[in-house]
């Protein structure tokens, strides 16, 4: 089921009562609004001032919703997940751990030629040169030994946003529209992987000790161009600078539609088959991973 996702902005109470969220403004104490928690895939809390009853966070957590907290500058900082939200878990678990560096190569070396070519096709989709990237991702060896994610990525953005830009969280526009995009997506790909029966924390190829979420970021390299191309209609458009408006139009790419190979699904639903067949992969059941494909 289509999940939805909940934007908070000012400052609200939320608890709950019968299976809905209960919110309230804490500025018009008669304003009330509820939520089936069953229908919520995401909560966004940007602001400071928005409380939460336990019993709420718990039954949030137990439906398996990416609860998203914003710090100070209104950028994703936290998120709050299920640590139960598959009934094999431990299986699951026991299998990430034992999976051997070979199998990992190959996973990374599928989650690259996935992600290059997504590139290509965003390219070409836009009316620039995708061809460029075609040999890089046909070519991919185990691990991407040679390093095509890194040579594809300085083509891809010059192609995109032109020959003088240079993709780094701190850097000029559009990067924060960037930064913001792939910290939303990172908490998706985040709950797909929970409730898969996965743990973000054991990843394939990224394995910094500060980053408890390395397995989110592997599995969300594919997805990326999906928000790269909402932030170069903005772009072009000339909108570099966050708001509200524009957050919530980069939010909504989570619900676009993802083509895989026999169906169609919104992303929210693609990211979930996706993780699980990262699952399937661990278990020996699956040898290929199942991502979409950007037309």
């Amino acid at each position: 089921m289509l999940k939805r996702a909940l934007y908070i902005t000012t400052a609200l109470r939320l608890s709950v009562k019968n299976n809905q969220l209960i919110i309230e403004s804490k500025d018009k104490p008669e304003a009330m609004n509820s939520v089936p928690i069953e229908d919520i895939g995401y909560v966004i809390v940007e602001n400071q001032q928005t409380t939460f009853t336990i019993p709420a966070l718990n039954s949030l957590s137990e439906n398996n919703v990416a609860v998203v907290f914003c710090g100070k500058n209104m950028m994703p900082c936290s998120m709050l997940l299920n640590l139960d939200s598959c009934t094999i878990q431990g299986e699951r678990y026991r299998q990430q751990i034992s999976a051997t560096d070979t199998l990992k190569k190959y996973l990374w070396q599928q989650i690259i030629e996935s992600k290059i070519k997504n590139q290509s096709n965003l390219l070409a989709k836009l009316g620039l040169d995708g061809d460029k990237l075609k040999p890089l991702y046909k070519n991919v060896k185990r691990g991407d030994a040679d390093n095509r994610e890194g040579v594809a990525a300085k083509i891809y953005w010059g192609e995109l946003f032109g020959k003088g830009f240079y993709r780094y969280r701190e850097g000029p526009p559009p990067n924060s529209l960037l930064n913001y995009g792939y910290s939303i997506l990172r908490g998706a790909v985040a709950r797909g992987l929970m409730g898969s029966g996965l743990f973000p924390a054991f990843g394939i190829f990224h394995r910094n000790r500060n980053n408890a979420f390395p397995l989110a970021d592997d599995m969300m390299e594919p997805f990326r161009p999906y928000i790269d191309e909402v932030v170069y209609y903005l772009h072009n458009e000339g909108v570099d600078a966050l708001n509200k408006d524009v957050k919530q139009h980069i939010v909504k790419t989570l619900f676009c539609d993802t083509k895989y190979e026999r169906v169609t699904r919104p992303m929210d639903i693609g990211i979930t088959y996706s993780c699980a067949s990262l699952a399937k992969c661990f278990s020996g059941e699956l040898k290929h991973l199942k991502f979409p494909i950007l037309i």
